[in-house]
C-alpha cells in the first residue's frame, strides 16, 4: 500500500473516532475531554518538511471543526504541535539517528524515552493551546490547569492504547 494511501485511511480512522466516539462520550463534569486525532500529526513521516507538515495539520484540524463546527480551534492547536514536532525530534534524537534510518516517529524507530517525552509534551501543548483558545483567559487557573491535566492524562491512556493496538512495524530504510 502506498504511503499517501496509508497516512489518508489513517488519518479519516482518527478523524471518525474522533467525532463519532470519542466526542459523543459525556465529559466527566466538563472536565475531560479524550482527543487522539492529534497522533496522526504525531505519526507522520520525519522527512515532511515543517510547511507540508504545518498545511496538513491545518487542513486536518479544519476538517475536525467543520464536523465539531467549533471555529477553528483544533486548526489552530494542531498547527501548532505540527509546527514544534521537528524541534522535539531534533532534540530528541541524534542527527544521524532515526530520522535518517526510519520512516516516522514510533517505539521502534525513537525508543520508548524519547518517544514518550515527544507525545507527552506534544499532548500537554496541544491540550493547553485548545484549552486556553476555549477560554481565553486564565481566569480560574487551577481549573485551567485540572482540565489541562486530566484531559491530557486520559489521552495520553488513549494513545498508550493505540500504539498497543495498532503495531507500526517500521521498516529499515537503507540507501533511500
Amino acid at each position: 500500500m502506498s504511503d499517501f494511501v496509508k497516512h489518508s485511511v489513517r488519518a479519516l480512522l482518527f478523524l471518525l473516532v474522533q467525532v463519532f466516539v470519542l466526542h459523543k462520550i459525556p465529559p466527566l463534569h466538563q472536565f475531560v475531554v479524550p482527543y487522539i486525532y492529534f497522533l496522526f500529526i504525531i505519526w507522520l513521516p520525519f522527512n515532511t518538511g515543517r510547511i507540508w507538515l504545518m498545511i496538513i495539520a491545518f487542513i486536518y484540524g479544519l476538517a475536525l471543526d467543520y464536523f465539531l463546527m467549533w471555529p477553528g480551534l483544533h486548526a489552530a492547536a494542531c498547527v501548532l504541535i505540527a509546527y514544534l514536532r521537528p524541534f522535539l525530534v531534533n532534540i530528541l534524537i541524534r542527527q544521524e539517528g532515526a530520522e535518517q534510518s526510519y520512516g516516522a516517529p514510533s517505539i521502534n524507530s525513537m525508543g520508548w524515552a524519547p518517544y514518550s517525552v515527544l507525545v507527552f509534551v506534544l499532548t500537554l501543548v496541544h491540550h493547553g493551546y485548545l484549552v486556553f483558545l476555549e477560554w481565553l483567559s486564565f481566569e480560574n487557573f487551577w481549573y485551567f490547569l485540572g482540565k489541562v491535566g486530566a484531559s491530557t492524562a486520559v489521552s495520553l491512556l488513549l494513545v498508550l492504547v493505540t500504539e498497543m493496538l495498532f503495531y507500526r512495524k517500521e521498516k529499515f530504510r537503507t540507501n533511500m
